[in-house]
């Protein structure tokens, strides 16, 4: 039960995280969270180290536990690695997937363009995310979802300081031209796709910018 509880108040925080609604620097105080979720306060303090493990947050000695701030090299490094990790699954991917899973790759893309059009900001941020760990799942990888899941919570991070404009309908078109180069079997422009797609993302950030609240 702790351990399920625990696991409740990760997956809560990163989602808040994510969704951009925990902003970069907000101090995360352990009794707020313990009357929030209902649960001791030892709870949340295993929830916040697990946290820490993944880079979401740091916890700094005396002063509490903050969500993380990344640099501008470690967020250029967080990019670097996804661009090496997905270029192998989706050639992967194009080689493994069924029908049925180019088809949930489609669902998933119509999905995107709804939230996109209805202007669901958490919404369009946990789809536009998940659409690279749903390949992962699809593949019935499990170890690979779980890096991509904690690099692309990462990546929310990074774009919520960094970013200059939304840039929720672009993402959403270069991942509809993906995945018709996954429906057409052909790996080598589905991986060169990908990496506009990450490289596009990087370029709009803006690295003298910052926004992060003040501790």
């Amino acid at each position: 039960m702790d351990t399920t509880a625990t696991s409740f108040i990760v997956e809560s925080l990163t989602r808040a995280i994510v969704e951009h609604r925990l902003q970069p620097g907000a101090k995360l105080v352990e009794q707020k969270l313990a009357d929030q979720y209902g649960v001791s306060r030892t709870l949340v303090r295993q929830a916040l180290y697990r946290l820490s493990q993944n880079r979401l947050i740091t916890i700094a000695p005396a002063r509490g536990a903050f969500v993380a701030a990344p640099s501008a090299d470690e967020a250029k490094q967080v990019f670097e690695v996804r661009r090496m990790l997905e270029a192998g699954m989706v050639r992967a991917f194009v080689q493994q997937a069924k029908a049925a899973d180019i088809k949930a790759l489609q669902t998933h893309i119509a999905q995107e363009k709804a939230a996109v059009q209805q202007g669901d900001v958490p919404g369009r941020t946990e789809l536009l995310g998940d659409f690279h760990v749903r390949m992962a799942q699809l593949m019935h990888n499990g170890v690979l979802a779980q890096l991509l899941a904690d690099l692309i919570s990462r990546s929310a991070l990074i774009t919520l300081m960094y970013q200059t404009s939304s840039a929720a309908a672009h993402s959403h078109e270069e991942h509809e031209h993906i995945v018709k180069a996954i429906k057409a079997r052909d790996a080598e422009a589905a991986v060169a796709l990908l990496d506009a797609h990450l490289r596009h993302v990087e370029d709009a950030l803006n690295f003298s910018q910052h926004n992060i609240l003040t501790p």
